[in-house]
């Protein structure tokens, strides 16, 4: 995702490398991260895994960097043996000759690529073709990127695991309570659909922003009123208008009930939880849980198209402004509907991300 860069440079390394935590949301570890230059300024960032595969992944890698046109871009390899292992170099360069081919063949070119072997304070990095340059890490902590990213009421993790465990199942028993009744919830819906969709779609509306209210002063919602949420969501109408809550009053409210449902329902019914959790997070500018979020949702729906337009927003770099306007469209639906959702809240603009290919 696209970040901005207060008093940032990016002609020190130890700066760059240590400012990868604010960026990505977490701690990369094992992994090739992509920082796209464009105008001499940090543009949209990627990672991915190190994996005997990735060789062979990397063109769709520079291909998705592509999208957001930028000029220039610099790698970093994250690998704790990489330091001290001539094998490991070997490969490390040819990672890196594959990766700038296939950046030129999308007119980017390569301004550099590090190697170090931990993002902490003192970690090691060096030049990944064996130029000889190399340093200590800067304390990531004292990044400027992430005194803004504290500024903004973001949360960094630890590791990239730490974060995905803000969506992954996490109470088996309320989960079992859910999946249970979904499927009666699901046939509940389909009888009354068929007597007045709209009418449904109200309600449904209407009973998802009581939940949230209700959250909001600490009530939790029991098995068989996740189980119809969760069902309800399965109308794009319901959904979509739902999208409105991200810029409203209890935004904070929402997303921690759309978290809750993604922990809570069953495959495949938490894919649409999950892109709401990934559309709450982008508008408010945490890309790395919108990321996370927009991979679970795609492994369990792969062709889900809400989903991927996200995903291919978050990707190219579009800035959660710009994808806000979908959460006025819920607005509008909602007055089309007759339902009352909570004040807009105005949001400022925030920055980082993390786009794993």
């Amino acid at each position: 995702m696209t970040t901005k860069q207060p008093e940032f440079t990016l002609s020190r390394p130890g700066a760059l490398i240590a400012a990868l935590p604010a960026i990505l949301g977490f701690v990369p570890e094992s992994s090739l991260v992509l920082v796209s230059v464009d105008g001499g300024e940090l543009g949209s960032v990627l990672r991915v895994d190190l994996s005997e595969e990735l060789a062979d992944s990397i063109g769709h890698l520079a291909d998705v960097a592509a999208a957001a046109t930028p000029e220039k871009a610099i790698a970093v390899i994250v690998d704790a043996h990489g330091a001290c292992c001539p094998v490991c170099n070997d490969e490390h360069r040819r990672l890196i000759a594959i990766l700038e081919h296939e950046l030129s063949r999308n007119d980017i070119g390569l301004l550099s690529a590090h190697v170090v072997d931990e993002v902490a304070p003192g970690g090691r990095w060096h030049c990944a073709d064996g130029c000889g340059a190399g340093g200590t890490v800067d304390d990531p902590a004292a990044s400027p990127l992430a005194a803004a990213a504290v500024l903004e009421g973001r949360q960094l993790y630890r590791r990239r695991s730490d974060l995905q465990a803000v969506i992954a199942p996490d109470d088996a028993a309320r989960s079992a309570a859910v999946a249970a009744a979904i499927d009666d919830a699901a046939a509940d819906r389909a009888a009354a659909a068929a007597g007045d969709a709209r009418g449904l779609a109200r309600r449904d509306v209407e009973q998802a922003v009581a939940a949230i209210v209700a959250m909001a002063v600490g009530r939790m919602p029991g098995g068989t009123e996740l189980a119809r949420l969760g069902a309800s969501l399965s109308d794009v109408l319901v959904r979509d208008t739902l999208c409105a809550l991200a810029i409203s009053e209890h935004s904070g409210a929402a997303e921690m009930l759309w978290s809750t449902l993604a922990r809570s329902l069953p495959e495949p019914w938490r894919a649409e939880a999950l892109v709401l959790v990934a559309f709450s997070a982008y508008a408010r500018g945490d890309g790395p849980l919108a990321g996370v979020s927009l991979d679970a949702a795609l492994r369990s729906v792969p062709r889900h198209r809400m989903a991927g337009l996200l995903d291919t927003a978050l990707q190219s770099g579009l800035r959660p402004d710009r994808i806000r306007g979908l959460a006025d469209t819920g607005y509008r639906l909602a007055r089309q509907l007759g339902v009352r959702l909570p004040q807009r809240q105005e949001l400022g603009r925030r920055a980082g991300g993390d786009s794993a290919a």
